[in-house]
């Protein structure tokens, strides 16, 4: 078999070994507060994992349990603690509308998972800065952003055309719609040039920037295609789907596709899938939690710039 195997912790070693020099030689302690409201053991197990990888960075990790009633009251806690550089939650803590709520509840300058709606009107409006200077770069939700570094990684990406259209060309197709990872990351790859192909029980979706790129940010038509139809069109096939019952059906693969899944479960028949894929990504995990500490690294800077920059106009 030709098939490239590459795990998660080959593609996050350099940004972790990138996190650990800049804390080191900066001689700095960022704070990160998780705060789990749910009895969910797959969030626990991740607050476990975020802990044992922060502590390696060298990143203070705190974890804070309370009830989801209590919730508001101990995120707004954290965003007045200036010793609190950022903060993430656990979801899913009510399971609806709430939850987006409190997604906004957390101040936009601590919010390392980019979970905020300005942060999210920015990503689908292609808005990359903060600030008209362009100092400041949007926070990106951890797991599709760590998806983009993966395909850099892996030379999906094409270095040569300009930023922001280094896609222009590919086909991707993306097996999951929601809120958290597959809307987004189809909106990161339409607006860095990708035609993209949204898959959800519903149907499919198509985000692109039109021909030639024409648009500034990517647009979505609704088709009526199916997944037969789009996999073997697919340079890229992305998968998470949560269920262990679920499996792409290896045959419908283009021969010499990259196929990454970021599910929990295997989407991908790991034997019959190294017949067709040329790369094979089966987790993404270590990768996330690389662009978690990456998140907060920016967001601790940004907000010491503000309190210097307070400091001299009150000078």
């Amino acid at each position: 078999m030709s098939c490239k195997v590459i795990l998660a912790q080959s593609i996050a070693a350099s940004y972790r070994d990138e996190l650990k020099d800049t804390i080191k030689t900066r001689n700095i302690c960022p704070k990160l507060v998780g705060f789990l409201a749910n009895e969910d053991p797959a969030a626990a197990k991740y607050a476990e994992w975020t802990a044992k990888t922060c502590a390696e960075t060298g990143i203070e990790f705190e974890l804070r349990k309370c009830s989801r009633n209590e919730l508001e009251d101990k995120i707004v806690e954290a965003n007045q603690d200036v010793d609190v550089h950022g903060i993430m939650v656990y979801y899913p803590v009510f399971g609806d509308r709430q939850d987006q709520y409190l997604q906004n509840v957390v101040d936009v300058g601590k919010d390392v998972e980019g979970l905020h709606h300005k942060y999210v009107y920015n990503m689908y409006h292609n808005v990359r800065f903060l600030d008209e200077a362009k100092t400041k770069k949007c926070i990106i939700p951890c797991t599709p952003l760590g998806l983009v570094k993966v395909m850099e990684y892996i030379g999906i990406y094409n270095s040569i055309l300009p930023y922001g259209n280094r896609l222009h060309g590919r086909v991707v197709t993306i097996i999951n719609r929601s809120e958290i990872v597959g809307r987004p990351l189809a909106a990161l790859l339409a607006n860095d040039g990708a035609k993209v192909y949204s898959v959800d029980i519903n149907g499919i979706q198509e985000f692109h920037r039109g021909v030639g790129l024409q648009l500034k940010k990517h647009e979505v038509c609704e088709t009526t295609l199916k997944v037969e139809d789009v996999l073997p069109l697919s340079d890229v096939v992305i998968t998470g789907v949560p269920s262990p019952a679920y499996k792409v059906p290896s045959h419908l693969i283009r021969d010499g596709a990259t196929c990454i899944n970021f599910s929990t479960f295997k989407n991908f028949d790991g034997e019959e899938i190294k017949k067709k894929a040329a790369i094979y990504v089966p987790a993404v995990g270590k990768v996330t939690v690389a662009m978690l500490e990456r998140n907060l690294i920016r967001l601790y800077d940004y907000q010491n710039q503000d309190r210097a920059a307070k400091a001299t106009s009150t000078a």
